[in-house]
């Protein structure tokens, strides 16, 4: 089987939430994505920069609903990528200003990492990528991934 072509991208996440307006609270009032399309209390789609939609957010099957018991099946998180770690570190000064907890931090080598969750409590990763010449590799080149503690307040000091 031939590779996939190299510039097929992900290209939105959608999300079943329980409550519209305290989703776009946290992804536009906390995150700071912005609107591009609203359906009343059923559906937004919000992106950053003006794009149709990276997050899609519905309460089509949701609308008051709990989510999913730990031990099942889904979405493990969603990763939203931030262009440099100023952008990072400007982020992680929103979710500190809204007093949102952060599960984890940490450095991957390839990138830095801040994991969260939204208020339905899908999981959510806001993270930066360091230029492939400087991730990890081991002596034969292969990628030497890791996972250690990220230094928020260092990172903070970007801002």
């Amino acid at each position: 089987m031939p590779t996939l072509n190299p510039a097929v991208r992900i290209g939105h996440v959608h999300l079943k939430v329980a409550d519209l307006d305290r989703a776009l609270a946290f992804y536009c009032g906390v995150l700071g994505f912005e609107i591009q399309q609203r359906f009343g209390t059923q559906a937004a789609f919000i992106s950053a920069g003006g794009y149709h939609h990276h997050i899609g957010l519905n309460t089509w099957e949701s609308r008051g609903g709990t989510p999913p018991a730990p031990g099942t099946t889904g979405l493990y998180h969603t990763a939203i990528l931030y262009p440099d770690r100023a952008t990072l570190a400007d982020a992680l000064r929103r979710l500190v200003t809204a007093g949102i907890k952060i599960d984890g931090a940490a450095d991957h080598g390839v990138s830095e990492a801040i994991y969260l969750r939204d208020p339905d409590q899908n999981g959510v990763e806001l993270y930066r990528d360091r230029p492939q010449s400087e991730w990890p590799r081991t002596p034969n080149g292969e990628l030497a991934m890791f996972s250690h503690p990220l230094d928020l307040d260092a990172l903070l000091a970007e801002v």
